[in-house]
């Protein structure tokens, strides 16, 4: 089993230079995802979606862009644009009671190979505080995110916007409509909640209200009983759902936003629905069984903002690929 790094104090950046063979382990994860044809065509089209990528976030005026722009350069590889501006993954997360207070669960769904293998754990700085931050090396934004004494934070990808062009045709015209927008990508906002949110009440009235570019489901858990909510975004426009029953689960698709919408595989309503009917389990990771842990999952999360605790797992599917990663629930700092 490989052990999860954890990395003090270090930006995205410092974490590329640290260990930039994990970033290229990334890029190739994700130009093998369908074998020899994904290669062949990542290796054409590589360039020009990087070309494309960068474009927009030049047009956007996205805070993050010089960052990239150095990652992009340190590596000297084709992906790294697009890669931070890759909204194709699934997820089941949901915040639950316990005596410590909200703990979020979280399982990342992604097909790239590898992901598992190559997460770290980076502490990161903002206005606000200190956050903990489960990534991978090259990647700006954050998907998911501890802030101890603050939140636990993460994104779930949003069901696609039906078109009536069927789901190819759908996709399609979605990737365009994001070329037209100038909002922040999910991550990015997510990575702004952490660095300059105080609290969970301030988070959760940014990942409300501040414009995205892509739909966005965030899963928010705070400090105190019954702090819990799912935040589902489109561009503009929120739907609140808070903890009930003394729970609050999401997977990838809304049940509160109007709209036509395409839920994400696999099996989005089963995963949701297994999460919402989970025991009070204290054994970590007895939670992670299908149909929530499935053939895409690489990551797999317990969070409890009140102590700062952490617990962290790369997988295979279903299968642990390292060890598992710990915060010490007595000391909010890395332990």
């Amino acid at each position: 089993m490989r052990e999860i790094p954890c990395l003090e104090a270090m930006t995205p950046l410092d974490v590329l230079r640290r260990d930039p063979e994990r970033a290229r382990d990334l890029a190739r994860g994700a130009a093998n995802t369908f074998g020899l044809f994904s290669r062949g065509l990542a290796f054409v089209a590589a360039p020009w979606t990087d070309r494309a990528s960068r474009a927009w976030l030049q047009r956007s005026a996205n805070p993050y862009l010089a960052e990239i722009d150095a990652m992009a350069k340190l590596l000297g590889i084709s992906g790294v644009y697009s890669l931070n501006v890759c909204f194709e993954w699934g997820c089941t997360t949901g915040v639950w009671p316990s005596p410590q207070g909200p703990t979020m669960r979280r399982v990342l769904d992604w097909k790239f190979p590898g992901l598992g293998e190559n997460i770290v754990v980076v502490r990161q700085q903002g206005d606000a505080g200190a956050f903990l931050n489960p990534t991978w090396p090259g990647l700006s934004g954050s998907f998911q995110a501890l802030a101890p004494g603050r939140f636990a934070v993460a994104i779930n990808q949003a069901p696609m916007r039906r078109h009536r062009r069927g789901a190819v045709g759908d996709w399609f015209t979605n990737r365009l409509e994001v070329h037209r927008q100038s909002a922040l990508p999910p991550a990015h906002l997510l990575r702004q909640a952490c660095e300059g949110a105080p609290n969970y009440a301030a988070a959760k009235a940014m990942l409300c209200h501040t414009p995205i570019a892509v739909p966005g489901i965030f899963i928010l858990a705070g400090v105190n009983q019954g702090e819990g909510c799912v935040i589902e975004r489109s561009e503009t426009a929120f739907a609140l759902r808070q903890m009930e029953d003394g729970r609050i689960c999401a997977a990838n698709h809304f049940e509160s936003m109007a709209g036509a919408w395409r839920a994400r595989p696999i099996d989005s309503a089963g995963r949701a629905a297994c999460a919402l009917g989970l025991a009070d389990e204290t054994s970590p990771f007895a939670w992670f069984r299908p149909p929530i842990a499935n053939d895409n999952s690489r990551l797999v999360l317990e969070a409890t903002p009140a102590t700062g605790a952490l617990a962290l797992m790369g997988t295979n599917g279903s299968e642990p690929v390292t060890s598992i990663f710990r915060v010490n629930p007595q000391n909010p700092g890395l332990g």
